[in-house]
């Protein structure tokens, strides 16, 4: 559908949720190449970027790996990607979506062209290479990982992207029978690495010693991206996403944690996480941990507040962990967080990673959040919203988030309705969702809650 006097560069990569939202446009560079030099390894950003200290995925080959005819190379590891030989010769190239049955690109080549799709995510292509004016293929392929090297990257340094992420990995490994490399920050891999035996894990660093068959990104692209996800994360949630890209089922299901290590305290207790990266996910109001902390104690529960810090913030805005919960902050690593949740009565958080990381330890997740909608996260009946606030902001697809901005409130920032979205969630209401979790009751029947009433 192309027209026959062009060839697609490797895009650009848009707008990442980790390392600050870079606001790339969407628009692909689309042009002839008729140079010898090496076709950019990776997504790259555009010059309209905010800076970045580094690339975020671990670089591709410069040169497809997969051997067509006639010198020409292919592979699926940034979309499709052809590149043709300095041979003397021109080819028509043609590739189309076996499952939509949709032509993507037709067109005429020149010397050293480098052609790859629009689209980046899994995609069924099939690859037909024609001599010009002739109509049988000389070369055709139908992308088939079975058996195959698939690299898929998620280095990202949050703990809840990853986790969220990584139980799609294992759908694709096990829908398509195919050698699985993921690309995960080391400590993040860790609590996995053993309980997937049929993945190989590796470092941004090591990819470059790997030829896959296909790459595939996991992110959040901004701005309305199309090209890097399917359909826009905001529409579908933060962890569905990746299987939207993958092509695999989107609904929830947890990573698989080492869940053996012996109860390290006796008592009952609860875990809570209070600290997060933006000012959005705290919850402001003032009270409520105070209150919830404090009514916890007097159940008889000991709370451990398990945050890396202590205090976070930015400028003159910091967040102190509640008063009363047991300190146990500190960048430890996130095994010994398991090791720790796994035996908790069960977790209080924000839409932020140890939530994440709770949920797959299984146990039940009082999420506190207002400006994410609940579809954003995995599912829990303990989730606490107030409608009566402006809320999901996140969600919203008028808005984009400003990862630079610690203090983002896209409708009523600097209005004294700043942050009202969990500022006005009261103690009392997640108290009553407490109340409602099966672990408590069995404790403090005598605390049943009447939702009639």
């Amino acid at each position: 559908m192309a027209n026959s006097d062009i060839s697609v560069k490797p895009a650009g990569n848009p707008g990442f949720s980790v390392g600050g939202d870079s606001g790339l446009k969407n628009d692909i560079s689309i042009k002839s190449s008729a140079s010898s030099a090496a076709p950019a390894s990776s997504p790259s950003a555009s010059n309209d970027a905010q800076p970045q200290t580094e690339q975020i995925y671990g670089p591709i080959p410069a040169v497809p790996t997969m051997q067509a005819v006639e010198g020409i190379t292919f592979d699926f590891n940034d979309g499709i990607r052809i590149l043709f030989p300095h041979n003397g010769k021109t080819y028509r190239v043609c590739f189309s979506d076996v499952d939509t049955g949709i032509i993507l690109y037709n067109a005429d080549t020149v010397e050293g062209a480098f052609v790859t799709s629009v689209k980046k995510f899994f995609i069924r292509f099939k690859l037909q290479i024609f001599r010009p004016k002739e109509e049988k293929p000389i070369f055709e392929h139908v992308f088939n990982p079975r058996g195959r090297d698939i690299m898929i990257q998620l280095p990202v340094s949050t703990i809840g992207d990853a986790i969220g992420w990584f139980s799609y990995v294992e759908r694709f490994q096990q829908k398509h029978k195919c050698h699985v490399i993921c690309v995960m920050l080391p400590h993040i891999s860790a609590l996995v690495r053993d309980q997937y035996p049929e993945i190989t894990f590796i470092s941004k660093d090591d990819t470059a010693n790997y030829k896959p068959y296909a790459c595939y990104y996991m992110g959040l692209f901004f701005k309305g991206n199309v090209d890097n996800q399917p359909i826009d994360f905001r529409y579908i949630g933060l962890h569905r996403t990746a299987g939207y890209i993958l092509g695999v089922d989107p609904s929830d299901i947890p990573p698989r944690f080492n869940l053996s290590a012996k109860r390290r305290i006796a008592e009952p207790y609860v875990c809570i996480a209070a600290q997060s990266s933006s000012q959005a996910k705290y919850w402001n109001n003032p009270h409520g941990w105070l209150d919830v902390v404090d009514f916890l104690k007097k159940k008889g529960y000991r709370v451990i507040c398990i945050d890396r810090d202590m205090v976070y913030g930015q400028g003159i805005h910091y967040n102190f962990i509640p008063y009363g919960c047991e300190n146990e902050t500190g960048a430890k690593p996130l095994q010994e967080r398991v090791d720790l949740v796994k035996d908790a009565e069960f977790f209080i958080g924000l839409s932020s990673g140890l939530s994440w990381l709770a949920w797959g330890c299984g146990v039940p997740v009082v999420m506190i959040s207002g400006f994410t909608h609940p579809t954003n996260e995995f599912s829990t009946p303990y989730r606490v919203i107030n409608y009566h606030t402006c809320h999901s902001c996140w969600n919203d697809m008028r808005v984009d988030f400003d990862h630079y901005d610690f203090l983002w409130c896209p409708r009523l920032k600097d209005t004294p309705r700043q942050f009202e979205c969990t500022r006005l969630i009261s103690s009392e209401q997640v108290i009553k969702t407490i109340k409602r979790i099966p672990a408590y009751l069995e404790r403090h029947p005598e605390d049943a809650v009447n939702d009639e009433e």
